[in-house]
């Protein structure tokens, strides 16, 4: 199958949402470490798997253009041009609704930028630059391994690993362009006899066994539809249930929260963020670490600076500092390895 990068190639299997840049940049949004599943496949073109199916995505001034690729026993002929005989088996509302929910496109992020831009002067300066970031909502599973795969780790590792955890546990999709795409594996596919030897074997070190322990606490306890139900719960409760899982601290559990469980208070606390509320923001904490009771303070003071999608504000400064001065990949990674070394439970033993 081939990659089809703008809506030129095949226009009639394209669709397209009213969208513009200051409500989603996807080349901020599908960059900065929120998803780990996503590439750009040619210039101002995103490919990637969402609920169980590879799209590709791309931007035009108001617009916010998507095709959805088929399995491969729906291509098993193509029409003399290239194009698919058939699209991928999803209805137009129904496509649309799953990129509506995964953006969270009802949110109007316009507004909420000139609110968090009127309470916090540092914000201001640093939002005229990362407009249309935005905080996605995720599958609380797919999200939930993938954060705990995190920890003292730099986004191309963990995209890799991530790769490779689909590509060993998941089901094979479609091939597009000689490279084949996979499904998130399911809890069944994680709780396997073998699993944390296997993924030993495809380098994850330590975080073998919190991946295969939380999938076997998952599968014992709340199940995979449980996790899914913490949406409707308190806060609270939901952070709690999940630091109770293998290799799961605060900040992986308060990311989960935030990009899959809609708690947009959720604000994601390490080392770097202690020392940006101390020092930019004159936080007065009462230790001269991250403690847990220092956490739980630098969260209370950005909620009550920003409001109830703390989480969201959040997410537009990590961009911004995950993206400074437009530096090559590797210094970027070098920023989120120093972000992701955190305590509490998200490192190894």
């Amino acid at each position: 199958m081939k990659l089809r990068d703008a809506p030129s190639a095949c226009p009639s299997l394209w669709r397209c949402l009213p969208c513009p840049p200051a409500e989603l940049r996807l080349d901020l949004v599908l960059s900065s470490g929120q998803s780990f599943r996503w590439w750009e496949s040619s210039p101002g073109a995103w490919t990637g798997v969402l609920g169980g199916r590879v799209w590709t995505l791309r931007q035009d001034r108001d617009r916010l253009w998507y095709t959805v690729y088929g399995e491969e026993d729906e291509h098993k002929e193509e029409e003399r041009h290239g194009c698919p005989a058939k699209a991928a088996e999803l209805d137009a509302a129904e496509t649309d609704q799953i990129l509506r929910d995964y953006f969270q496109l009802d949110v109007g992020l316009s507004a909420l930028y000139r609110e968090w831009e009127a309470a916090d002067p540092l914000f201001r300066k640093v939002a005229k630059d990362f407009p249309g970031v935005r905080v996605l909502r995720q599958d609380p599973i797919e999200c939930l391994f993938s954060f705990i795969c995190t920890s003292n780790n730099h986004i191309s590792r963990i995209t890799a690993m991530i790769e490779r955890l689909c590509q060993a546990f998941g089901r094979r999709l479609c091939c597009i362009d000689a490279r084949p795409f996979h499904a998130f594996p399911s809890l069944s596919a994680l709780t396997g006899a073998d699993a944390e030897a296997r993924l030993r074997a495809l380098g994850f070190g330590y975080r073998a066994k919190f991946v295969s322990g939380s999938a076997q606490a998952i599968t014992e306890g709340l199940g995979a539809e449980g996790l899914c139900q913490l949406r409707t719960v308190p806060y609270s409760e939901a952070r709690k249930v999940l630091c109770a899982l293998p290799g799961v601290g605060a900040k992986v559990a308060d990311c989960v929260c935030l990009l899959s469980l809609d708690k947009a208070e959720a604000v994601p606390v390490d080392t770097h963020v202690w020392h940006i509320a101390r020092q930019r923001y004159g936080v007065a904490v009462g230790s001269k670490s991250l403690t847990p009771r220092a956490y739980q303070e630098i969260g209370d003071f950005f909620r009550g600076l920003w409001g109830p999608r703390a989480g969201w504000a959040q997410a537009v400064l990590f961009c911004a500092d995950l993206r400074k001065g437009q530096e090559p990949a590797s210094s970027r990674d070098q920023a989120w390895e120093s972000r992701s070394q955190d305590c509490h439970g998200d490192g190894p033993p």
